[in-house]
């Protein structure tokens, strides 16, 4: 692999994790960053830092200049119905202005996408890159991240030399904002009293990160990668993650009348603060969907692994200790006996951040966050 290479959303869960794999492989990566100084993602990165934003089409001029490859990994992500004109701005449109730029820099462009934007299959019949769309649920993110698929689609048949990548949830170190390992840290937080229904398909963003490198030189263009691991009902991932970090184990899932019950409740307190909870209908229907995935294509063409996702949350959880972000695992008898039952924070519970189950891998703006 030759060349230089610009990564978009080099703070977020993949991009971060692309960017140190590049490194590793002795590349010296530029990344895209907005704003001054050096966002603590970066911090000691043997990498090339260029200003600029994909929601400005002009400053992507000279981000572009001399680059033979993009992997666009930066995105918003909110779980509902709200925030519509961040998604459109940050995912489409940003989307279109880095196409654009990789079209008018004559390069290759590796479009991270997420398994959201596509549809899942059942156990026995797992949905692959071929399995026709079903329409989308009514959440802005699911829709804009589509929506940015067809921009890239479209392109494609305008010249661009681009693939498109769709991680399932994934799990794993240098999550420093944090994104999908919320999730983890909820569990170990002890505010996970209630699991929700359905299912989740778990991946090691090290994998990810590993065939989206590989994908620079290996796959064609206009080709669709799943990269998917270990489908798990909530409940038992998030029984896996309080073994892992010492939080307690959920204690059951909520019946289809408390969810909707729950979902609609929520829907009206945002709409009665102007603040959208995690808690919503639109985030509980994306946890329904079906969410079995083939990851065939990608290991046969890419040498794309599936790690068990016990040890990804091993190690997620060990990178968040070591940074701060929480304190080693206790044990049983040091537990405590009380749990706080909070329905509708943000910072909850009945269903913690399914809105990091939508990958909030990709970074929505390069700025400094300290641990909680």
């Amino acid at each position: 692999m030759a060349g230089k290479i610009l990564v978009t959303g080099a703070t977020g869960l993949v991009g971060n994790n692309v960017t140190r794999r590049l490194i590793e492989g002795g590349l010296r990566p530029r990344v895209l960053v907005r704003g001054d100084g050096i966002p603590a993602a970066l911090a000691g990165l043997n990498l090339e830092l260029v200003r600029g934003d994909i929601c400005d089409a002009e400053s992507l001029r000279a981000a572009f200049a001399g680059i033979d490859c993009v992997i666009h990994s930066a995105g918003f992500v909110h779980l509902g119905r709200s925030h519509l004109e961040l998604h459109r701005s940050i995912n489409v449109d940003g989307t279109r202005n880095v196409a654009d730029a990789a079209i008018a820099a004559r390069a290759r462009m590796i479009h991270i996408s997420s398994c959201d934007a596509i549809s899942g299959g059942t156990a026995r019949h797992p949905a692959d890159e071929d399995t026709p769309l079903r329409p989308p649920i009514a959440c802005n993110y699911v829709r804009s991240k589509r929506a940015a698929e067809q921009i890239v689609l479209e392109r494609i048949g305008r010249g661009l030399d681009a693939v498109i990548i769709n991680p399932g949830f994934m799990l794993g170190p240098w999550d420093w904002k944090p994104s999908s390992g919320r999730m983890m840290l909820e569990v170990a937080r002890n505010r996970c009293l209630l699991a929700p229904r359905g299912h989740f398909s778990v991946c090691d963003v090290r994998d990810v990160a590993d065939g989206i490198i590989a994908a620079i030189d290996k796959a064609p263009s206009g080709r669709r990668y799943i990269m998917a691991g270990e489908t798990r009902l909530y409940l038992d991932a998030w029984r896996l993650f309080a073994s892992i970090t010492g939080g307690r184990r959920p204690l059951f899932r909520p019946g289809p009348v408390n969810l909707w019950i729950g979902g609609k409740l929520g829907d009206l307190l945002g709409r009665l603060t102007g603040q959208e909870p995690d808690l919503n209908s639109a985030a509980i229907a994306l946890a329904r969907q079906p969410k079995y995935y083939s990851s065939q294509r990608a290991i046969s063409e890419l040498g794309y692994r599936i790690r068990p996702i016990a040890e990804s949350g091993r190690d997620a959880w060990d990178w968040f200790v070591a940074h701060g972000y929480a304190t080693p695992a206790r044990s049983e008898r040091d537990r405590p006996r009380t749990v706080a039952f909070r329905p509708f924070s943000g910072r909850f519970a009945i269903l913690p951040l399914i809105r990091a189950g939508a990958n909030r891998s990709h970074a929505t703006a390069e700025r400094r966050l300290s641990p909680p």
